[in-house]
């Protein structure tokens, strides 16, 4: 390659976007002073995201999540689980099963978390605004309900151990 032939760069990471143009030791001198400003950053801001390994989250959830006909079913008894459990798993099992592109979508409506937990309306509402408050669950505009990715992390860190240490699993 020519050191004279002008050279053009463009990076985006992220919300982040420039683009490095002219010779060669021009770019590669912006390129090293990008990566000394902003890498150390990346690697700060890449760990306090909450992010939910997809395959590492299945394999989690092995021998409580299962999916039949096209839907996703708990694989405990629920009477084994609070209703908060319940109704958090039946979320994340929503969640995966849109992931692996085995669902359409990852919403639950309320009507269809109430027949899951088997429980009265009221009972149903309050678990569920229990979850909305703590942050594992979401009302969608449609006024249907969603894990969080909040909940999802919360899920894997520290629900999913907790339930399956109770099950034995």
């Amino acid at each position: 390659m020519n050191s004279q032939q002008p050279l053009t760069v463009h990076i985006k990471y992220g919300e982040v976007e420039y683009t490095f143009s002219g010779s060669l030791e021009e770019v590669w001198a912006a390129l090293n002073r990008f990566f000394a400003e902003h890498a150390p950053a990346f690697q700060i801001a890449k760990t306090l995201v909450l992010s939910v390994d997809l395959q590492k989250l299945a394999e989690d959830c092995k021998g409580l999540i299962g999916f039949a006909d096209n839907a996703p079913h708990l694989l405990v008894s629920k009477e084994k689980l609070t209703d908060n459990e319940t109704l958090a798993l039946h979320l994340l099992a929503a969640h995966l099963g849109f992931r692996l592109g085995i669902l359409k979508t990852d919403v639950l409506s309320r009507e269809e978390l109430q027949a899951k937990l088997g429980k009265n309306p009221k009972i149903t509402s309050t678990r569920l605004g229990e979850l909305v408050k703590a942050e594992i669950a979401e009302k969608t505009g449609e006024g249907g309900y969603r894990i969080t990715s909040f909940g999802l992390a919360q899920m894997q860190r520290e629900w999913l151990p907790k339930i399956k240490a109770k099950l034995g699993l």
